[in-house]
């Protein structure tokens, strides 16, 4: 703003983020980040073979494996989240992303509504295309953006 631009941030919701996270992918980015085997197998051991069970005022559901996921409420699910999703960033050209667990969120600077746009919908375009490979999904209703800029720079847009 200091330097006339106009910026939009884009509010990312991502479905049942932490319910989707695929094992596999995890176990390979855990990986690239220089985990050893011996603690590969102890985070493979902790990601495989859950189950779960449902409990609605006295109905039990019946066990269900899960086959994907991580754990909530636990100090290790956010940080797996995050490890899962680290690399999004890079899949971006025109904007930088701010990320704190499964909430994240784009801002794009430009001179002119029509140069945001423009940039973050190359950018949005490439976050389905990340989101499609490791195979999360954007909430797309609860999905928010707005423009920031000067009073100045706001009167000149209407």
């Amino acid at each position: 703003m200091d330097k006339g631009q106009l910026n939009s941030v884009v509010f990312l919701d991502l479905a049942k983020a932490f319910d989707t996270v695929d094992h596999e992918i995890l176990l390979s980015e855990l990986q690239i980040y220089g985990v050893d085997s011996m603690s590969l197998n102890w985070f493979k051991s902790y990601l495989f073979d859950r189950k779960q069970k449902c409990n609605v005022n006295g109905l039990v559901s019946s066990e269900r494996s899960l086959v994907c996921g991580v754990p909530q409420g636990s100090i290790f699910g956010p940080l797996l989240f995050f490890v899962y999703i680290n690399d999004l960033p890079s899949c971006l050209q025109h904007s930088t992303a701010r990320m704190y667990a499964d909430d994240t969120n784009i801002t794009t600077t430009g001179k002119s509504i029509k140069e945001i746009a423009s940039g973050a919908n190359t950018d949005l375009e490439n976050i389905r295309i990340w989101l499609k490979a490791n195979k999360l999904t954007l909430n797309v209703t609860k999905t928010e953006y707005m423009f920031i800029a000067s009073d100045s720079n706001l009167d000149k847009l209407q």
